[in-house]
């Protein structure tokens, strides 16, 4: 079984430990060997000498004192022969103990005298060779044991450089490996592989890096296929689409165009996919427009030459996460532009060649009621009376599909000048003061004191006006009042108002009361649905707005405002 990296590095500090233990111990081992032949020296043969010279002491001057002389003489000698340690001493120290004895009883012979001072001097030579014997032998040992000691340190020194040296790369080197191999896993370089020909836990944790990298590589070539399939599946639906089509990314970066919107654009797919918003809005002129015009009128491209309109609708993209960015969307819409054209002429040609005859045959009704032409019976001035009824609604409606054909076509023909704001008010007052008095209907008019001119068409403002009243004596009780009312707020504009105290509007069709053709359901009144829209377009092209505000019982205010002069 392959040892553990913690074993590992528990064996290499115990090395460590025991190349310390090996130093320290041989230097001990030494050092107390040193120390102890010094001690034996000191023991041995130092005590000697002592000894030795104690009894040289005694024997000077001897008669002077020979009591003490020879107490002292006593103890060293039995120092001495109780501290023999080297050959030959034994016999000097017997035969120097002979030699006392025999002085003790002859203290005047000078024989005996000088054989013991030759016994201590013998004594105290074969110590003194001792002692240089042992010192040679000790400076020997020394200059062994410090060559012990520094081969064995060396050694040390040197095995414990390479094990420094190298240990730490053993654990560093498969760290910094697996940190290069996690970096660039990171970077998505699935390829990247960890070789340790090691079997510890930094030979597992490669192996299983490599496994991890290769079951990444193998999801990343598997998602990428299938994001590639992805990807050009959507190209496909995108450049399918019939309409111009360009998506760009919550970042600002365009993140596709379809072959219909290259085309309008000009461009390749190279030079669109993956820029940014900002760069193309700088070098397009379209795609500057289409970023830029947030209406939603139609606009004219000319495209091969031909001029094409086209709608254009702007959609947010967006998931679970939130949004992701928008998609602009040009619909074409010229076939039906064309047939707009086509119905706007039809309509301006017929009514125009229909008003000729009607206003023919409503000459033709005058000169009927005129009793210089012949007397009518009661039912025929009923017929007749009928027939200009009739006529003059037909009047009515091709004279708005005339006004309709101007705005749809572009036609409108308007005067902008400064009006004093009460004479388009005083001639609409006029034209239905005939209608107000036969309902039965007080027209009312409020104007502000000192207002300023308006900025408008005098005639077209008098129509809407017209239209209003119209529509307010129409759809008021009888016995009412309709109120008209010209105010200045103070921003710049003039408000024209007309009130009735008719039923009022729920409020579901106020938004669609401007439409064309609308007609608030139950009122029970014929009529185009065409007034109010063409008023809206008449105020709209002189730069106003028009509303209106309503509630269920409380009549309505239908309003216009146009600019100051």
């Amino acid at each position: 079984m392959a040892a553990k990296l913690k074993t590992k590095i528990t064996l290499g500090v115990a090395f460590l430990f025991t190349l310390l233990l090996l130093v320290g111990g041989t230097g001990f081992y030494y050092l107390n060997k040193s120390t102890t032949e010094q001690r034996d020296i000191l023991t041995d043969n130092y005590e000697t000498l002592e000894y030795a010279r104690g009894m040289l002491q005694a024997m000077d001057n001897w008669s002077e004192d020979p009591k003490n002389k020879k107490i002292l003489f006593e103890k060293n000698l039995e120092g001495q022969e109780g501290n023999i340690t080297e050959t030959g001493e034994q016999a000097l120290t017997k035969q120097l103990r002979a030699h006392f004895n025999g002085y003790l009883s002859r203290p005047d012979s000078l024989g005996l005298e000088a054989a013991i001072r030759n016994d201590i001097s013998g004594i105290m030579q074969v110590n003194l060779t001792a002692i240089d014997t042992k010192n040679k032998k000790f400076s020997q040992n020394s200059e062994s044991a410090k060559f012990v000691i520094m081969l064995l340190l060396t050694i040390c020194v040197l095995i414990g450089f390479t094990f420094v040296f190298n240990f730490p790369g053993y654990i560093a080197n498969p760290i910094v490996k697996l940190t290069e191999g996690i970096k660039a896993v990171a970077g998505k370089q699935y390829g990247q592989r960890i070789h340790l020909n090691r079997t510890d836990e930094f030979g597992q944790m490669a192996s299983a890096f490599n496994i991890m990298a290769e079951e990444l590589d193998k999801y990343e070539h598997s998602n990428l296929a299938k994001i590639l399939f992805e990807k050009q599946r959507a190209e496909t639906v995108i450049n399918s689409l019939k309409d111009a089509s360009i998506g760009i990314g919550k970042d600002g970066t365009i993140l596709f165009a379809n072959l219909q919107a290259l085309q309008l654009l000009s461009l390749k797919e190279t030079d669109v996919v993956g820029k940014e918003e900002k760069k193309l809005h700088a070098q397009n002129d379209l795609f500057r427009f289409l970023l830029d015009n947030q209406g939603s009128q139609p606009f004219k491209i000319v495209v091969d030459g031909k001029e094409q309109f086209f709608n254009k609708e702007t959609a947010d993209i967006s998931n679970e996460e939130g949004s992701l960015g928008r998609m602009i969307v040009l619909k074409n819409i010229t076939p039906f532009k064309e047939l707009d054209v086509a119905k706007t002429n039809f309509i301006a040609t017929i009514s125009h060649e229909l008003k000729t005859p009607l206003a023919s045959s409503d000459f033709s009704l005058k000169l009927l009621e005129d009793e210089r032409v012949g007397p009518l019976n009661t039912e025929q001035k009923e017929l007749v009376q009928h027939l200009k009824s009739d006529n003059q609604r037909l009047l009515k409606i091709l004279s708005e599909l005339l006004d309709l054909s101007q705005v749809e076509s572009g036609k409108i023909q308007l005067h902008i000048s400064a009006v004093d704001p009460k004479l388009p008010l005083q001639r609409a007052l006029e034209s239905v003061m005939a209608a107000a008095q036969k309902k039965g209907v007080e027209l009312k008019k409020i104007i502000a004191e000192n207002i300023p001119p308006v900025k408008g068409d005098e005639e077209k403002m008098a129509w809407v006006l017209i239209n209003f009243l119209t529509n307010a004596i129409k759809y008021s009780p009888e016995n009412t009042v309709v109120s008209t009312e010209v105010s200045h707020p103070g921003n710049g504009n003039i408000i024209f108002s007309v009130s009735d105290q008719g039923k009022g509007i729920a409020a579901e069709h106020l938004q669609k009361i401007f439409d064309r053709f609308y007609q608030v359901p139950g009122t029970g009144k014929a009529g185009t649905g065409l007034g109010l829209s063409i008023s809206k377009e008449f105020i709209e092209a002189m730069g106003g707005q028009t509303g209106v505000t309503s509630q269920p019982g409380l009549g309505s205010r239908f309003w216009f405002s146009l600019p100051a002069a």
